[in-house]
C-alpha cells in the first residue's frame, strides 16, 4: 500500500507523542464545579486536586461522580490514584512495581476499572483491576501497542493502536472484550477516544491532513465527520447534554451541532491561575470538570 510523505510523518509524530507521555512533568489535575443555565457557563469552586511537582495526568469520574481516579508519577513509573471530592482525600490504588499504568476508567456494568499497562517487556495491552487494585487481568490479550481507548459499552472499546510493523499508521479499532477480536476503522487517528453521550458511538479524532472530530456508529460501524478541532490540543470531551467541550491556553470552547459550525468560547480560567489546559474529564451528572494544565 503506497502512503503519502505527510502521512508517515504525522504517523511519526503521533508515535513520539505518546512514547513520550510518560517523561512529561509539570502538569496539575484541578477540580472545578461546573453549572449551565440558558447556555451560559458558570464555573465556581476550583481546587488543585494533585498539587505537587510531577506528572498527574489522565482524569476519569466514576461513575457515581464521586471520585476521580488518575494517573501520576511519583517515583518514576506511574500507577493509578483516586481522589474522594467530598472528603478531600487521596488514596494510591495500583502498585505493580516494574509495571506502569495510564488512563484508567471504569469498566460500564462492573466493579473494576481497565488501564493501558505497560509490560515489563515494554508491551503495551489493555488491563483491568478491581476497584480496589487487585487482582489484574488482561481485557485484550492480542491487541497492542494500546495508546488510548474507550468504552462503548460493557464489552465494546474503540482503541487508539500505535503503528507497528504491520502498518506505519496509528489505527482507530474496534475491539470486543469476550471474544478478544478488533477491526480496524480507520487509519492515523489522534489520541482522544470517548463513548457519545446517549448514542451508541465512540468519537475519535483523525488528520485527513487536518484534525477532525469524527463519529463511529457501534452497529455499522460507519464514520461521519462532525467538526474540525482547535489548532494545538486534540483532546476534547463530550458533556452530557451532547455538547463538546475542549481547552486552549486558559480558555474553554464548547460546540454544540445543533447551535454553530464553530467551536464557541464559553469560559476562561485565567483568574483561577488555570493555563496550559491538554486534557479535561467531566462528571456524569456534568456538574465537575477535572481540568489538567501546566503547573503554575
Amino acid at each position: 500500500m503506497y502512503l503519502p510523505r505527510w502521512l508517515i510523518n504525522i504517523s511519526v509524530l503521533t508515535l513520539f507523542a505518546v512514547s513520550t507521555a510518560s517523561a512529561q512533568a509539570g502538569t496539575d489535575i484541578y477540580l472545578v464545579s461546573l453549572s449551565q443555565k440558558n447556555g451560559e457557563f458558570k464555573l465556581g469552586n476550583t481546587r488543585n486536586i494533585t498539587d505537587r511537582d510531577g506528572y498527574d495526568n489522565q482524569p476519569s469520574f466514576t461513575p457515581d461522580g464521586r471520585s476521580v481516579l488518575y494517573t501520576s508519577n511519583r517515583d518514576g513509573q506511574t500507577e493509578i490514584f483516586r481522589y474522594y471530592i467530598r472528603t478531600d482525600a487521596t488514596r494510591q490504588v495500583t502498585e505493580t512495581n516494574p509495571e506502569s499504568e495510564y488512563s484508567p476508567a471504569v469498566i460500564p456494568s462492573e466493579d473494576a476499572f481497565s488501564v493501558v499497562r505497560v509490560e515489563r517487556d515494554s508491551s503495551q495491552r489493555l488491563w483491568q483491576f478491581g476497584m480496589d487494585g487487585r487482582e489484574p487481568r488482561l481485557v485484550l490479550t492480542d491487541v497492542k501497542p494500546v495508546g488510548y481507548y474507550a468504552w462503548g459499552n460493557d464489552h465494546t472499546l474503540g482503541l487508539f493502536v500505535l503503528p507497528d510493523s504491520s502498518t506505519p499508521l496509528s489505527t482507530f479499532r474496534l475491539a470486543d472484550a469476550r471474544s478478544g477480536t478488533s477491526v480496524i476503522v480507520a487509519y492515523n487517528i489522534g489520541r482522544s477516544i470517548h463513548k457519545v453521550p446517549d448514542r451508541d458511538a465512540i468519537s475519535f479524532t483523525q488528520r485527513v491532513p487536518d484534525l477532525w472530530l469524527k463519529e463511529m456508529d457501534l452497529e455499522t460501524q460507519s464514520v461521519r465527520p462532525l467538526v474540525p478541532l482547535l489548532e494545538g490540543n486534540e483532546y476534547y470531551v463530550w458533556l452530557p447534554d451532547g455538547s463538546a467541550l475542549m481547552g486552549q491556553g486558559s480558555k474553554l470552547f464548547r460546540w454544540d451541532s445543533g447551535e454553530s459550525n464553530d467551536w464557541q468560547e464559553v469560559a476562561d480560567l485565567f483568574d483561577k491561575e488555570i493555563d496550559g489546559i491538554s486534557r479535561i474529564a467531566v462528571s456524569p451528572e456534568g456538574d465537575w470538570l477535572a481540568v489538567v494544565a501546566t503547573r503554575q
